[in-house]
This record gives C-alpha cells, sequence and structure tokens, in this order.
C-alpha cells in the first residue's frame, strides 16, 4: 500500500474544540445558578419565616413544615393595634426620589464637564469627587447634628434630603462621567452647528444616548437612599421617621418578634425590588457600558 493510498484512507481528525466549549459553558452556568440559588436562598426564607406564628419561627432548628398565617404581616400594618408604617413609607419614598432626582440634576452637568468638555487635570477633580466617600459617615454625625440642632432641622425630611443628595452626588459623577466618555463627540458638535445650547444638548442629545447609565445610577442612588440609617436614625424622631428606622422599633426590651421582623424587611425591600426589576434591562446596559470596546 502506498503513502498515498494510507492517507486518503485515514479517517479526518475529531475537532474536540467544540465539545470543550459546551461543556465549559455548562460548568459556568451551573456555577451561575448555584451562586444565585446561594443570594436567594436568605430572602425566601426571610420570606416562608414571615410567614409563620411567632412560636413556630422562634423554634429552633426551625420548623418548615408550620401552618402559614398573615399575622405578621397584619401586624406590621397596624391590624393589632400598633403604630402604622404607611408614613415612615411615605418618607423613606419622598427622601429617595426627591435626592435621586436632584443628584441627576447636578451630576449630569459636571460629568459633562469631565467627559465630553473636559477641565485641565479632571482626573484629580474625580478623585476629589471620590475621597469625599472616604469619610466614615460617623465622623461627621456630630457636627451635622449640630447644625441640625441650631437650624431647627431636625425631625425634617428635608435635612434628608439634603444629606442623601450630597452622599450621593461624589459616586453618580463618577459613574455618569465613565458613561457619558462614550458618546461620539461628533453628535454634541453637530448639535452646536444647528444652534443648540448646553440645556438643550443635555436634554436631547446626551440624555438620549446615556439612559442606560443614568437609569443604572439612579437606581443605585436610589438603593443607597431607601436603606440609609444611620443619619435617619440620630436626625428624624416621629414626623421624618423612615422606613428602616421603623423597622428598628420591632426590636423592644421585650425580645425579638422574628415573624413580625421578617414581614416588614420583606414589606420594606419591595420598593427596591420592584425599581430593579423594572429597570434591569437598562441598569445592565449601564453598567456594561463602555466594557466592549
Amino acid at each position: 500500500m502506498t503513502t498515498a493510498t494510507r492517507t486518503a484512507s485515514a479517517p479526518p481528525p475529531v475537532d474536540t474544540a467544540p465539545k470543550k466549549v459546551r461543556r465549559r459553558n455548562a460548568a459556568l452556568g451551573l456555577l451561575a445558578w448555584l451562586a444565585g440559588i446561594l443570594f436567594v436562598l436568605p430572602v425566601l426564607w426571610m420570606a416562608l419565616t414571615s410567614l409563620h406564628s411567632e412560636a413556630d419561627a422562634a423554634t429552633n432548628p426551625p420548623s418548615l413544615a408550620a401552618p402559614l398565617t398573615l399575622d405578621g404581616y397584619r401586624e406590621f400594618f397596624g391590624a393589632g393595634g400598633g403604630p402604622s408604617p404607611w408614613f415612615s413609607l411615605a418618607n423613606s419614598l419622598t427622601a429617595s426620589v426627591v435626592s435621586t432626582v436632584c443628584v441627576l440634576l447636578l451630576a449630569l452637568p459636571a460629568a459633562y464637564a469631565l467627559s465630553i468638555r473636559p477641565v485641565k487635570k479632571w482626573t484629580d477633580v474625580l478623585f476629589f469627587f471620590l475621597s469625599t466617600k472616604m469619610l466614615p459617615i460617623v465622623a461627621g454625625l456630630l457636627p451635622i447634628y449640630l447644625f441640625a440642632k441650631n437650624s431647627g432641622m431636625l425631625d425634617n425630611i428635608w435635612l434628608l434630603v439634603i444629606l442623601y443628595t450630597s452622599m450621593n452626588l461624589p459616586i453618580a459623577v463618577w459613574m455618569m462621567q465613565s458613561f457619558l466618555a462614550e458618546i461620539p463627540t461628533a453628535l454634541i458638535e453637530a448639535a452646536q452647528i444647528d444652534g443648540a445650547r448646553l440645556p438643550m444638548i443635555l436634554t436631547r442629545v446626551v440624555a438620549p444616548i446615556a439612559m442606560p447609565g443614568i437609569a443604572a445610577t439612579s437606581l443605585i442612588c436610589f438603593i443607597f437612599s431607601w436603606n440609609e440609617m444611620l443619619f435617619a436614625r440620630v436626625l428624624t424622631g416621629v414626623i421624618a421617621q423612615t422606613a428602616p428606622v421603623f423597622l428598628t422599633g420591632f426590636i423592644t426590651s421585650q425580645g425579638l418578634f422574628l415573624a413580625k421582623v421578617c414581614a416588614a424587611s420583606l414589606v420594606i425591600s419591595l420598593p427596591v425590588l420592584a425599581a430593579g426589576f423594572a429597570a434591569q434591562d437598562k441598569l445592565v446596559q449601564g453598567l456594561s457600558l463602555g466594557a466592549v470596546k
């Protein structure tokens, strides 16, 4: 048999690359599912505990087959004669939404100046913005408390709006600068040639293109404002009490009402979960903007 005959009759080599890719994708998918279950499991456990009675929720180990009840939710909403959470939820919603809107109104022009029309040493400016987040919140608590006391703004929801705006503005400018840096400057120049001024450029050209980044920034600012408790605990009382502060009222000297706390935690978390679910497409686009050139 000649060499040419042996070469012609030999089977073609098998390409194992697709199989390796499929196995790797299957392993990554399984790992993603395990990570997702790991993160969701505490929330599911909290939801199940909120549907148990206080006696069943306090058992150790907890009973999964215990009868379900809505008593924890009824007591949270004041059906048992306790305080109503609606006022605290309204305060949290007001402080979070208004401060987020203020942050966006201030961060968009600042990010425009640092990205599309960069100032001299703009990296130092960004580092200065970020350095303000390095100060521990508790370090500024006493001066802010004395200022609020002397100015008569204790237990005032608008004080929280100002604080949340100043707290979230640095990270918002930092995020928005990276989003706006991806906008082609040719679009801005074309709008300027057509006679558009800065307010029109920001609202008609920059904002629609950077909408995924704006959505991601607004959602993060909303979450930070909604979850903040230290300033709300110290600077508010009854009138401006927020939902996280209201939640701590279930931990009393009489003990920890676990089912009621789980029900309250789940209800208070729903606005953030709903906002994240509604803006998930924009959030993914915004957080991945500029990741692939």
